[in-house]
């Protein structure tokens, strides 16, 4: 069942959105209806469990501070 929302935003910002869905040969409301659809994905994606390998090191490094140059020297004594 669809039902109404209003959203209220700059009248510059609904003009570029209204000539991007005209572009698109959509409207407003899929545009924001796509977008909305993106972010439960993006939730659902978060909530996936996650590989057994990847579970275990999953905040291994925490509290850790490691940068570029630590990693060069680790590849330089492992592989020179």
């Amino acid at each position: 069942m669809q039902t109404k929302l209003t959203l209220r935003m700059e009248k510059q910002l609904i003009e570029l959105a209204e000539e991007y869905a005209s572009e698109r040969g959509k409207s407003v409301s899929q545009l924001v209806a796509d977008y909305f659809a993106l972010l439960n994905k993006a939730v659902e994606t978060k909530k996936e469990e996650l590989s057994p390998i990847a579970g275990s090191l999953k905040g291994s490094l925490r509290g850790v501070q490691v940068n570029e140059s630590d990693y060069k020297r680790h590849l330089e004594e492992k592989y020179l």
